[in-house]
C-alpha cells in the first residue's frame, strides 16, 4: 500500500465537551492533527493523519468489538472511484472505545464523526482492516 490519508470531521456542539470529541477521534486514530473551525453551531473539529499504522487502533476496534465481517462489507460499499472510503462512526461510541457505523445523522443526537480515507490500494487496505475471521476461513475452504 502506497498511500493513506485518513481524514475525520465531526461538529462539536456548544453542549459537548472538546476534549471527550478529541478522545473520541483518538480511539480510532493514531497521532492525527487537530484543527477546527468555526461552524453553525459550536465548531467543526478534523482530524488528519497518514500511514496505515495510524489505523491500527480502528483495526483493533473491529478485531475486539468482532464486526470484522460486516465492517468489510460495509467498507467495500463506501469505497468509491476515486479510491475513497466514506463512511460514518457514532461519536458517542468510539468515546467509550468500541466501533459503531452509523449513518450520516439519523442515528446519533450529536451527530457522527465523518471518516474518509483516501488510499491508492483501497481492496488490500480494507483486507487488512477487516482480516478475515477463522470461521469465514473455513466458510470459504
Amino acid at each position: 500500500m502506497e498511500t493513506i490519508i485518513v481524514h475525520i470531521e465531526t461538529d462539536v456542539n456548544p453542549t459537548e465537551d472538546e476534549e471527550k470529541v478529541k478522545k473520541a477521534i483518538l480511539t480510532i486514530l493514531d497521532n492525527p492533527v487537530f484543527t477546527s473551525e468555526p461552524a453553525f453551531q459550536g465548531f467543526k473539529l478534523k482530524a488528519k493523519t497518514q500511514g496505515q499504522g495510524s489505523l491500527t487502533k480502528f483495526r483493533n476496534l473491529l478485531r475486539n468489538d468482532r464486526i470484522r465481517d460486516a465492517a468489510r462489507k460495509l467498507l467495500y460499499r463506501a469505497t468509491n472511484s476515486d479510491n475513497k472510503i466514506i463512511f460514518y462512526l457514532n461519536k458517542q461510541v468510539a468515546y467509550a472505545g468500541h466501533a459503531s457505523f452509523s449513518e450520516e445523522y439519523a442515528e446519533s443526537p450529536l451527530g457522527p464523526l465523518h471518516v474518509v480515507i483516501e488510499t491508492d490500494a483501497p481492496k488490500p487496505l480494507i483486507d487488512w482492516l477487516t482480516e478475515k475471521t477463522e470461521r469465514t476461513k473455513e466458510k470459504v475452504r
